[in-house]
């Protein structure tokens, strides 16, 4: 398995291909519709332009990604990433989403971010006991904030600190770098 910075030309399709049956099959993203190649690489490419988007690959195939986006729009807010890591059936359980993770969590500690946060869909518990390993705590759960399959849905919300803890007033988070 090999982790790598993913390109938005020769990525895409692989990507929206591993993201499609979350939406269409499961609560886990919220999305109504499955982005095609196009949309993902237009994701991506705003993405990568600020933050990291990583892909694995298994015999040179891409079967998973993660990303860190935009928290939230405040400046106060800037220190912050939302993350989030999606695999392709079949490769759950192998260590490829906690090796995309870790990978994802030092480039964002090198761009001086400071805290991961991601929101998690209930009932999830792999994807619970993947950020409880990684080291994420849970602040908080939206109840019945999203309606998905003709039901409301929970949302936890968690948090990882991405660097060691200090009260010093933070540098100005960077571009991403390799």
């Amino acid at each position: 398995m090999r982790v790598r910075p993913a390109d938005p030309a020769s990525d895409a399709a692989a990507c929206a291909g591993v993201y499609a049956p979350y939406v269409r099959d499961s609560v886990i993203s919220f999305e109504a519709e499955p982005p095609d190649e196009v949309e993902m690489r237009q994701r991506m490419e705003t993405v990568s332009a600020r933050y990291p988007w990583l892909v694995a690959e298994v015999d040179g195939r891409v079967v998973g990604y993660a990303y860190a986006s935009q928290h939230r729009d405040r400046a106060a807010y800037r220190w912050a990433v939302d993350v989030a890591v999606y695999l392709e059936a079949g490769h759950h359980g192998q260590g490829i989403g906690g090796a995309l993770y870790e990978a994802l969590f030092q480039a964002l500690s090198r761009q001086g971010l400071r805290m991961a946060c991601a929101g998690i869909t209930l009932p999830n518990p792999a994807s619970v006991a993947l950020h409880r390993k990684l080291g994420f705590e849970i602040v908080g759960v939206y109840r019945q904030i999203g309606w998905k399959f003709d039901r409301w849905h929970d949302v936890a919300w968690y948090q990882r600190r991405l660097g060691a803890p200090d009260d010093d007033p933070p540098s100005e988070p960077g571009p991403p770098r390799s």
